[in-house]
């Protein structure tokens, strides 16, 4: 793996798919794991072994649906789309990153006061 581009970080891969499949509607898993690096402009690696087995977790959850369908290049595909109770674990997931990602940059901030 180059230098530029990481692994996902432990815990944000349901976050990445939840917030992709709600902006992006239906996607089948490779789509998914594509718009996550596109979006990332490359600097991640989505690992197609652990992009199947979080959409398995997310499904048995019952955060996102999953059907069979035609690919854009025409192959049988399963599309997986967002369900309310995802939508509504979006929301949680949302704001406990934003939480932690606040207490993360203020420690890393440099000291202004003694």
């Amino acid at each position: 793996m180059s230098q530029d581009r990481s692994p996902i970080l432990q815990g944000t891969l349901d976050l990445m798919v939840l917030k992709t499949l709600e902006h992006m509607g239906p996607l089948h898993g490779y789509g998914i794991a594509r718009r996550i690096e596109q979006v990332a402009r490359d600097a991640l690696v989505v690992n197609q072994g652990t992009i199947y087995l979080c959409l398995v977790r997310l499904g048995q959850k019952g955060w996102i649906t999953s059907k069979w369908g035609k690919s854009e290049n025409n192959r049988k595909a399963k599309f997986y789309s967002l369900t309310s109770a995802g939508r509504q674990q979006l929301k949680a997931e949302t704001a406990n990153w934003e939480r932690v990602s606040g207490v993360i940059g203020r420690l890393l901030e440099p000291a202004t006061r003694s």
